[in-house]
């Protein structure tokens, strides 16, 4: 079976500066793609680029970006250097989770903060690069899913619709490909050990780390391993959705945590 080259491919990939969206970045240097990196904390994407051409990577460009803010996505995605503008893999990777709260006792501007970037973001970013993958007649999108985009959980409702969204968002936006070589791909985790719960509890490392407590979860790598593997299937090979589980969980409400 023929493997799809994404050697001096460009792989967009948002969110790039930490957790999946860096082990993506590794992963595809490895590939010896072009990377594309967006993130609000550029800082960091420019301090990984050495290592990334060491690894590979035929060329690295990285930009500040904020995916909520919809004129900032349209007018960055625009002004990329021509050689930069025939993004041939996008992938959707930036998104958050906000506080643990019963939903009736949410914070309005935790819920919209994952909706503007989980949902509106990814919104953004592909209707500013689809285009231009129809007209060239290649490309591949990959959307990062969850356990959480079948299965709500305590305290979580909103964070687990933002993810329902995506899936189905994902499979619309297949079906609107259908007659394109355009591919689209939904590739969900379980618990992966990376700074979301940080985020989600806003800083609070202590309670961070209980949620990996006496559990073994995924790790970043692990998550970027399969996003390589979707996208180097034979051309006429679409992974609809693939979903990543640690041996500890069975979906996003049971774990196995031993004492």
């Amino acid at each position: 079976m023929s493997r799809t080259s994404l050697k001096d491919r460009i792989v967009f990939i948002t969110g790039a500066s930490a957790g999946i969206g860096a082990a993506c970045a590794r992963a595809f240097a490895e590939e010896g793609a072009k990377l594309l990196l967006a993130a609000r904390r550029v800082e960091r994407l420019e301090a990984m680029e050495v290592e990334l051409l060491e690894s590979g990577a035929s060329a690295v460009h990285a930009f500040r970006l904020d995916v909520q803010d919809r004129a900032a996505v349209e007018r960055s995605i625009a002004a990329l250097p021509e050689e930069w503008r025939a993004i041939d893999v996008l992938v959707n990777n930036a998104g958050l989770s906000r506080g643990l709260d019963k939903l009736w006792e949410g914070k309005p501007q935790d819920w919209e903060e994952m909706i503007e970037t989980n949902v509106k973001g990814l919104l953004w970013v592909t209707r500013a690069v689809v285009p231009g993958m129809v007209a060239r007649g290649r490309g591949h999108i990959v959307n990062l899913g969850s356990t959480a985009e079948d299965l709500a959980y305590p305290g979580g409702a909103v964070y687990c619709g933002t993810k329902a969204a995506v899936k189905l968002i994902n499979d619309g936006l297949r079906q609107d490909l259908m007659g394109t070589p355009i591919r689209v791909s939904d590739i969900g985790a379980g618990m992966v050990e990376t700074e979301f719960s940080e985020v989600r509890f806003r800083g609070d490392t202590e309670r961070a780390a209980k949620v990996y407590q006496n559990i073994t979860p995924l790790t970043p790598d692990d998550l970027a391993d399969a996003i390589v593997w979707a996208t180097t299937r034979p051309a006429h090979v679409n992974v609809a959705r693939l979903l990543l589980t640690t041996i500890d969980q069975a979906n996003s409400i049971m774990f196995n945590r031993r004492a």
